[in-house]
């Protein structure tokens, strides 16, 4: 097993197909471009299955789970109970992820990678086990660096399944009591910007709590000054279990020619440091919604992600993802099965 498996190279997406399924979009009755982003949508998809007409009818969802050691400083609305609750609710089928995963069709896969609060063993769920969740990172590191290489490869693995599984379409989804404060750090280092302009109320802290989690980040990209510019180090010092494990997943993803549909704010931190270990990977990646979180918006446009939807949601779990997939859907089947002018026999635009 090699510690740097996701400097790897990437798959390459297929020219041939990708400018079969351009010049397609053209002669399509529609005056061209009409349908926006869905052309586009279509069209990457084509370059990513390496056929003129893609389709996204296998879907693989991965819930990832950890628990947090910032939350003793004050920085979440919600107990770290929460976590395991929420495992529960998952298998259990009445999470918002798992509705949608029924109704979409989806494999749904749970990944426990370690929670504050003990847990028996749960059916269905992958227990991981790397600790009780982080270690507070306004101490010292969130992780050790082996716990960081576990979390990376659970999400290598989780790939490896999806892609036995026959899945076109991968969702990362995630669940973590103080989650958003580890992703809020990890951006404002990443893109060296002002911890003010990324940090938002989470799961619903009051304007008080906004200011707070601002401080306790500061603080923390002080102490740990030293590590942030190399993407490794960053994620062992600011980051969590199930976000390292998201990391590892798109890496893995592009080098085993498998579609990301990103989610949220924290998943999209999470591309944007799977872009920092593996740049060829972004191209692998579709963007699925802009959330509420102040970050989301300064993430993407790093990344120059053009998300399908804007609905200010901020639930997380791969919902957003979820959310999007009907579309990816559509352009799929707008593409493949409008007629075109000469089909039809619609006169086209003059030349």
């Amino acid at each position: 097993m090699s510690l740097s498996w996701w400097a790897a190279p990437c798959q390459p997406l297929d020219a041939v197909a990708k400018s079969k399924a351009t010049a397609r979009q053209q002669v399509l009755t529609k005056p061209a471009g009409s349908l926006a982003a869905l052309e586009q949508v279509a069209i990457d998809l084509a370059a990513m299955q390496g056929r003129e007409r893609p389709v996204i009818d296998s879907l693989w969802i991965a819930i990832f789970a950890g628990d947090h050691g910032v939350v003793a400083e004050g920085v979440s609305a919600y107990p770290q109970e929460v976590t395991g609750q929420m495992l529960r609710n998952f298998i259990g089928g009445g999470a918002a992820i798992s509705v949608l995963a029924r109704h979409l069709d989806a494999a749904l896969e749970v990944i426990d990678l370690g929670t504050a609060t003990p847990l028996d063993p749960l059916p269905n769920v992958r227990h991981l086990n790397l600790g009780a969740g982080t270690f507070n990172f306004a101490q010292g590191p969130a992780m050790t660096q082996t716990q960081l290489y576990i979390a990376l490869e659970a999400g290598r693995d989780s790939v490896r399944r999806a892609k036995a599984g026959g899945a076109q379409l991968y969702i990362g989804g995630e669940m973590g009591i103080g989650n958003t404060t580890a992703a809020s750090a990890l951006a404002a280092a990443a893109l060296g910007c002002p911890v003010k302009l990324i940090v938002g109320p989470g799961t619903g802290l009051n304007a008080q709590g906004v200011a707070h989690k601002v401080a306790v980040i500061e603080a923390a990209l002080q102490l740990h000054e030293a590590h942030l510019s190399d993407p490794v180090a960053l994620l062992q010092h600011l980051g969590g279990f199930e976000i390292a494990a998201l990391v590892g997943a798109y890496v893995a993803c592009a080098q085993e020619g498998v579609t990301v549909l990103v989610d949220g704010f924290i998943c999209t931190v999470a591309a944007l440091l799977a872009v920092r270990l593996n740049a060829d990977c972004r191209q692998w990646l579709l963007f699925a919604h802009e959330g509420a979180e102040p970050g989301h918006h300064a993430v993407l446009e790093a990344l120059q992600g053009q998300p399908l939807l804007q609905l200010g949601l901020r639930l997380g779990e791969g919902s957003g993802a979820a959310l999007a997939v009907p579309l990816l859907q559509m352009a799929c089947c707008l593409h493949s099965d409008m007629a075109t002018f000469a089909e039809a026999a619609v006169a086209d635009r003059p030349a």
